[in-house]
């Protein structure tokens, strides 16, 4: 470790004199002309040097060369690639729009290699699956869904028939970084486990990191699922919606100022216990009394984004979702009334004000603040109403139980490519994590009489930060090298602070024949744990801190 460490330094920080040398600059944003949406992955490739870049998360892209005259191409898959030529005598800015209308010949199909293919990343263990891939496969119940989607990959496995956690390599669901839009969420189920939180239709992308962890994640210990939402259509207004077997879907979107505004909205709720109503309701008048049961769950997305210039940019984005389960009955004998009241659920909160700024040519950055909450509920009351010496009289029972995780963070990361053989990025970040390990409130009532009463664990506000640095280089036509470092630590805000400093490296060599030999090395810590149950797949399991 203590040979690794500068090793790292040096590979990140050599070569500065090269970086700075007499060169222009090719920048912008890569998006699809029909939507205006940012397309994230997007290859550039330059025939003459034989080297390119990739646009990240908003489509941003920066290219670096000598000077001279310019033959490059700008590819996505599913997109109509576009190839630019000209002479580059000064930095320049170029924003490219795709069409995702692709044009081929009956039989022939053409097709280039532009950008990185599978062998020459440095990235190993990684899954990128195109949102219109899963929703061709086979949907249970007539729901496309993410998470069981990603069990069909190697090394991956669900726990348990109509699961949907993820259990990557051996690591526990708890030890998977989920992210949407940047927001950790920490339940990503719906009918105790058997669909998954997150709506097809609102989604743009989804990236599985299985190991080999860049710097710039960290925090848990088995993987990173990040998911990225959708912008909303630019150019026009479009609608759709679906009915399924049990739930229905509705999507908006469309431009709020055309080519400036943009949003999105995207909603679906189950409607079983509307359609069981009235067979709920019969079975109760049968059995001499009244009352309704039911279990339902909805979840909504939500997006706007505002372009202020070319070089800055704000989004808006918000989720929320709810698992509920209810039970109210009342029964009559004689004067006696009996009277029942059951609820139970759980659900997710995620909110995010991202704002992207474009420094120069060739530094980026995106500035973030979030807020995510999980909580879970379950109440219960029981009341017994009768008659005693001409007077009424009340008996009754009731119980309330909360827990849950709050986060609010801020994270500032930048994107700093000198030269086509670099990319380098670094960052922060803070999170205030306040745990609810579950608080009961016991209420009694006897002959009118109340008795109420408060116990559980008290709550617990913690602290985590992180700081990170990764270039990801190449030395010579053949290897290349993704090195960084990760410093983090976790304050109990009693005295007790934990740091770990986590350094991680990822290596290809590309032999002739597009044949490469790749391996990555990665430490990585996680401060909080989750108490569950293996055997029942229930919405009770505590998120604890670490002690």
């Amino acid at each position: 470790m203590k040979k690794l460490l500068p090793m790292l330094v040096f590979m990140i920080l050599g070569s500065a004199t090269s970086l700075f040398a007499q060169k222009h600059t090719i920048s912008g944003y890569i998006t699809d002309l029909e939507t205006g949406e940012a397309l994230l992955g997007a290859n550039v490739y330059d025939f003459k040097s034989s080297s390119g870049t990739v646009s990240n998360t908003y489509g941003f892209y920066s290219f670096t060369l000598v000077p001279d005259s310019v033959y490059f191409s700008v590819s996505y898959v599913g997109y109509q690639p576009q190839i630019f030529a000209l002479d580059l005598t000064k930095d320049v800015t170029i924003n490219i729009q795709l069409s995702p209308s692709v044009n081929l010949e009956t039989v022939e199909v053409v097709a280039t290699a532009n950008g990185e293919s599978i062998e020459e990343q440095t990235q190993m263990s990684t899954v990128s699956i195109p949102i219109s891939q899963i929703k061709k496969l086979p949907a249970f119940l007539g729901e496309t869904d993410v998470l069981k989607a990603l069990q069909l990959l190697p090394g991956i496995q669900s726990g348990g028939e109509g699961q949907s956690g993820l259990y990557v390599r051996g690591g526990s669901p708890d030890q998977n970084l989920i992210l949407l839009d940047g927001v950790p969420v920490y339940n990503a189920s719906h009918l105790f486990g058997f669909f998954s939180v997150f709506n097809a239709d609102a989604i743009r992308d989804v990236k599985l990191i299985k190991g080999g962890f860049p710097a710039r994640y960290g925090g848990r210990l088995s993987a990173v699922l990040d998911i990225n939402m959708k912008e909303g259509n630019m150019k026009e207004f479009k609608g759709s919606g679906s009915i399924g077997m049990i739930a229905s879907k509705l999507t908006l979107e469309g431009p709020i100022i055309k080519d400036k505004t943009s949003f999105i909205v995207s909603a679906r709720r189950t409607y079983i216990d509307i359609l069981a109503r009235p067979i709920i309701k019969a079975s109760f008048s049968q059995n001499g009394g009244e009352g309704v049961a039911g279990y339902y769950f909805y979840d909504m997305n939500a997006k706007v984004n505002h372009k202020f210039t070319e070089k800055d940019r704000l989004y808006l984005s918000f989720y929320s979702g709810i698992d509920l389960f209810y039970l109210d009955a009342e029964e009559r004998f004689g004067n006696d009334v009996y009277k029942q009241e059951i609820g139970f659920g759980w659900g997710n909160i995620t909110s995010a004000i991202r704002y992207n700024r474009v420094w120069s040519q060739r530094l980026f950055s995106n500035t973030t603040l979030t807020y995510s909450k999980y909580n879970f509920n379950t109440n219960g009351k029981q009341e017994d109403t009768y008659t005693e010496n001409g007077e009424p009289v009340i008996d009754g029972f009731s119980l309330n139980y909360d827990s849950g995780i709050r986060d609010i963070a801020a994270k500032i990361d930048f994107d700093f490519v000198p030269n086509p053989n670099h990319f380098i990025r670094f960052g922060g970040s803070f999170i205030n994590h306040r745990f609810d390990p579950g608080t009961f409130t016991v209420g009694f009532q006897v002959a009118s009489i109340g008795i109420d009463t408060t116990f559980g664990q008290e709550i617990v506000d913690a602290n985590e930060f992180a700081f990170y640095l990764e270039d990801d280089f190449k030395i010579g036509s053949r290897l290349k090298i993704n090195a960084g470092l990760h410093f983090s630590g976790f304050d109990l805000q009693k005295g007790s602070v934990y740091t770990s400093l986590q350094p991680r490296l990822g290596m290809r060599y590309l032999f002739p024949g597009d044949f490469a030999v790749k391996g990555s090395f990665s430490t990585m810590q996680q401060y909080i744990q989750f108490l569950t149950n293996e055997n029942l797949s229930m919405q009770t399991d505590l998120w604890i801190k670490t002690t």
